[in-house]
């Protein structure tokens, strides 16, 4: 218990890292790399495309870390409870949270009564819950869009600069076992072998998000949250599944579609909890 508690903790502080140093990597790759080479015009101070282009990453980019800071500025934790409740007699979270009662649970990592826990998020650092899971998503959404984009744009970027066609499958998938050999022979160099590498990264992660982002939307609409999934424990909601997403995304869900801001009132998260005494 003590050893799987200690690797979590460590994820939990490793993982915001790697968040940071992705970002950074993909912000430089964007900026020295591809945008330069792709979308070069020489005697042109400034192309229309290499504008559209900028725009539509910036965009990306910004709105999945306005979303993430968003998801950690409005955490799901409970405003009234500073006193730990004693766990319930059913509990069967036993390694990071403790369910309680009425959907909280006490989350060992946060150390915070969390209200309508659906996990532990450890790229965030905390807990998501009713309060920040629209955010959650909306991270992912832009997150997804831009890891893919950033692959699109990498592959762009090899057949511009390195005559790699990509017109057969199988180009991409022997690219990085091809250039992992290629790096310790010492034809391709580190930074080549990097950005090969980074585009597997980007397509794993834009794919992994899209579809996490889809179970989340789907538990959303059902009224359940992943707590309630991982115990086996099917939740018949009262409301209508618009009902349900209303209440996560809130009344201006259209604008937070677009932009990283508050939709979501402060108190549906207190709500929330009091909708869903038996779950």
């Amino acid at each position: 218990m003590i050893i799987r508690m200690f690797k979590l903790r460590l994820l939990n502080a490793v993982a915001p890292a790697y968040f940071f140093s992705a970002t950074a990597v993909t912000f430089i790759f964007h900026f020295c790399f591809f945008i330069p080479t792709i979308f070069q015009s020489p005697g042109i101070s400034l192309r229309v495309s290499t504008v559209i282009h900028t725009a539509v990453f910036l965009y990306l980019m910004l709105n999945a870390l306005g979303n993430y800071v968003m998801t950690i500025k409005y955490p799901a934790e409970s405003a009234n409870e500073t006193v730990i409740p004693a766990c319930s007699a059913d509990c069967s979270d036993k390694i990071d949270a403790h369910y309680l009662l009425n959907g909280r649970h006490f989350c060992k990592l946060c150390k915070k009564v969390i209200l309508r826990r659906d996990h532990h998020c450890f790229f965030t650092g905390n807990c998501i819950g009713n309060k920040n899971m629209r955010y959650f998503i909306m991270f992912c959404i832009y997150t997804s869009c831009t890891c893919l984009y950033s692959l699109v744009l990498g592959v762009a970027f090899l057949t511009v600069e390195y005559n790699i066609s990509f017109e057969n499958p199988l180009t991409f998938l022997t690219l990085l076992p091809l250039s992992t050999g290629y790096f310790f022979l010492g034809v391709i160099s580190g930074l080549q072998f990097f950005l090969v590498l980074m585009l597997y990264v980007w397509l794993g992660i834009g794919l992994v998000c899209a579809g996490f982002c889809c179970q989340q939307v789907l538990l959303v609409a059902r009224g359940q949250t992943y707590c309630q999934m991982k115990r086996g424990q099917l939740v018949e909601s009262c409301s209508s599944w618009k009902d349900n997403l209303s209440d996560v995304f809130g009344s201006h869900w259209a604008v937070g579609l677009f932009l990283p801001v508050q939709t979501v009132e402060a108190f549906s998260g207190e709500v929330a909890a009091h909708h869903h005494k038996h779950d």
